[in-house]
């Protein structure tokens, strides 16, 4: 029998999920004021809607891919154009150019994802170790453009830390589905839900301290 690839996994995501609960009340009590104006609230609801269409689509994607349905590539394909929008989301802001790398840099995500996903099905050590290691490199570069385009107000270590748990939690949910463990399936994916939307928050109140001046009406 081979040996699992993943048994340390869930472990893991006790240890990050203590540390993120009074990062996450404090950007509660933040919200109160940043939210006040409505471009500032409607950035809040778009960002949000594109992030949850990411937790959603994402686990469209680990369904198919597990579970051997039919429809995968169009999966995947929508699963992509929502890394477009999200790019596109950026480009008032920060520009053509930065839309387009954030774009490419989460392309990069989903791409590797899939091929975690399919080595851990197989129990494939090597490509697993192979695919996660580049996973969370590609993490880290999403950060460090994070953090470059707005250093204030997303920190670098904060971004990899925000970066880190998204895909904890991700591997959480298709380990999860991989053991026919479906109730810890449904709690990941709550989780992973939850973690987006206090990440969407995180990235507009970013936004928005760093341009007020586009946010007073």
């Amino acid at each position: 029998m081979k040996k699992a690839i993943y048994p340390g996994i869930l472990a893991l995501t006790v240890i990050f999920l203590t540390l993120i609960a009074p990062v996450k009340a404090q950007m509660a009590m933040n919200s109160y004021d940043i939210f006040k104006t409505v471009s500032a609230n409607e950035l809040r609801t778009n960002l949000r809607t594109l992030w949850e269409d990411h937790a959603m689509y994402t686990r469209n994607v680990i369904l198919n891919i597990i579970d051997d349905l039919p429809g995968t590539n169009e999966a995947v394909d929508r699963l992509l154009k929502n890394q477009d929008d999200i790019g596109n989301a950026i480009k008032p802001v920060y520009g053509e150019a930065a839309g387009k790398k954030l774009t490419e840099l989460l392309r990069e995500h989903i791409i590797i994802a899939a091929d975690l996903l399919k080595a851990a099905k197989v129990n494939n050590q090597p490509d697993f170790n192979s695919a996660n290691t580049k996973w969370f490199k590609n993490a880290d570069d999403i950060a460090a453009f994070l953090s470059t385009a707005n250093p204030k107000n997303w920190p670098l270590e904060d971004m990899k830390k925000m970066m880190h748990d998204h895909l904890n939690l991700t591997t959480q949910e298709a380990v999860s589905r991989i053991k026919k463990d479906y109730k810890g399936d449904i709690e990941a994916y709550d989780k992973t839900r939850a973690e987006l939307m206090n990440m969407s928050d995180m990235l507009a109140i970013g936004i928005i301290k760093q341009f007020p001046e586009k946010f007073t009406k």
